[in-house]
């Protein structure tokens, strides 16, 4: 097998976002996960785990996504400022029916984005909010002068306006946030949207559109349809600047979903399946945003994606507490290349979720954090983050699978970054069978190759006992050749490589 790579073409940036993160109000993501309160005898600091951020800040992260998903579209803000010992306690009808005391408010959340060093990206509330509560909190939150909000946002503490870089009007309108119908929901955001001010205009808040589950491609092209219009001068893209969309991965069984840990090889062939689906996904959908707007500037923003599996047994079920595998590795690493080779259309994407909620890349257990193995992956994709997309092809791959279902057997993608470095990702996804892989560039003989690894069974995962039983290592094995490199990749892998 030959991947031919000229770095040379260059294709597209990688926008940053596209490694984003996503946190909820959803069992122990906000709660024990991020935020532990400053009397928790847990290091932390302004009550954010210190073990945590560091975890996140070591992958870079670009940007956090918060409060929901679901939680967005009961969340009313005013419910989360002022003094923590007056403010409304809810019930979370949504996600286990737990008590939400809303310690972890607007303030809590810029406070962790200042600490992780990431862009800022708030979900509005049009399920069950109003037009006036949206518009306040946009003011209360990017405000600087003299009006109502900008008051009590310093009676309660903060002088100066945040910057908030990303805003998404509503979260699945067309299900937990309103069971809308999209012509219905595309008349509100035109509605929403227009209220959410840029009171600062050299920092415009980038304005998120509900997009659509998986490939309900009616839905987009409904709201399209009403909602955009061809740019004028002082509108760069109509009433928008991103449209989502949603996309899990997970082996339905039933009213189940498969277990995270205990799969055979049919359930990990048929998640691979799911996972490589996803540039189906983009590709149908950007064909209708082409039609749109041919430019490509509004931004396919997949802000909710991965592996959904049954949660881990013991556990509350409104918790969405699952353990992570190699399986989900992979996954991990074919969505993200899938994301690379789209750049030009998707400019952010956020996983779900951050901590202790589906595919998650870090867990806690009271003091305890482990890393898990899509931390991992995000880790060793890293140097993708704001490089340029070159021209890659694989010469050679075939299929892997069982009798029931086969997929492409080899993953990849490749950029290169300011420094003229070239970062290579590849993922192996046969379960037995090593592929031998000849790298040849158009133009660059590497003076040196620095190599990491992730593999291991398929479900192979960490625990709080050992957990290190699955991480990164150094990558060798590999030959320069006149052209280029040779390597032999194992099985159910993910291979990321640094040429200089």
């Amino acid at each position: 097998m030959k991947l031919y790579i000229n770095e040379k073409r260059k294709k597209g940036y990688i926008a940053p976002e596209i490694y984003g993160h996503f946190s909820e109000h959803l069992g122990r993501c906000i709660y024990e996960g991020l935020y532990v309160g400053e009397g928790s005898e847990i290091p932390n600091e302004n009550g954010m785990r210190k073990d945590v951020v560091e975890a996140l800040k070591e992958i870079n992260i670009p940007v956090l996504r918060w409060p929901g998903g679901c939680f967005a579209d009961e969340y009313h803000w005013r419910d989360g400022i002022g003094p923590k010992d007056e403010r409304k306690r809810m019930v979370n009808t949504h996600w286990g029916g737990v008590t939400e005391d809303n310690s972890f408010g607007t303030h809590e959340f810029f406070e962790l984005c200042r600490q992780l060093g990431c862009k800022t990206y708030v979900c509005g509330n049009v399920g069950s909010g109003t037009v006036q509560e949206m518009s306040e909190w946009v003011e209360y939150m990017t405000f600087d002068g003299v009006s109502p909000m900008a008051e009590l946002r310093k009676r309660n503490g903060r002088e100066k306006a945040w910057k908030l870089d990303y805003f998404g009007v509503g979260n699945e309108n067309w299900g937990c946030g309103g069971n809308m119908t999209p012509d219905y929901y595309a008349n509100l955001y035109r509605r929403y949207q227009t209220y959410v001010r840029n009171y600062d205009k050299n920092a415009p808040i980038f304005k998120v559109c509900g997009g659509a589950d998986a490939a309900d491609y009616n839905w987009t092209d409904t709201v399209l349809h009403e909602c955009f219009r061809k740019p004028a001068p002082a509108e760069a893209h109509g009433f928008m600047d991103g449209l989502s969309v949603h996309y899990y991965v997970g082996v339905e069984k039933g009213q189940h979903k498969g277990s995270a840990t205990d799969f055979d090889e049919n359930e990990w062939f048929y998640t691979m399946k799911r996972a490589l689906g996803m540039e189906e996904v983009i590709k149908r959908h950007g064909a209708i945003m082409d039609q749109y707007d041919p430019e490509k500037k509004i931004g396919m923003i997949v802000d909710e994606w991965g592996c959904w599996h049954d949660v881990e047994t013991g556990t509350n079920p409104g918790f969405l507490y699952q353990q992570n595998t190699m399986r989900d590795a992979v996954v991990a690493g074919v969505t993200l290349n899938i994301f690379n080779k789209h750049c030009d259309r998707v400019k952010m994407a956020c996983i779900a979720q951050v901590v202790n909620v589906l595919q998650a890349v870090v867990l806690t257990e009271g003091k305890k954090m482990l890393r898990t193995p899509t931390w991992q992956i995000f880790h060793m994709y890293k140097n993708h983050q704001g490089a340029e997309l070159v021209e890659s092809c694989l010469e050679g791959s075939g299929m892997t699978g069982t009798e029931e279902i086969q997929v492409a057997d080899v993953n990849e993608s490749v950029s290169v970054d300011k420094e003229g470095i070239i970062t290579v990702t590849l993922n192996n996804l046969t379960l037995t069978e090593e592929k031998t892989l000849e790298i040849v560039l158009a133009e660059k003989k590497p003076s040196s190759v620095k190599g990491k690894i992730l593999h291991g069974a398929m479900n192979a995962h960490n625990t709080f006992e050992e957990p290190e039983n699955v991480v990164e290592k150094e990558f060798q094995e590999f030959t320069l050749t006149e052209r280029g490199i040779s390597l032999t990749l194992p099985p159910c892998s993910v291979l990321m490589l640094r040429i200089y």
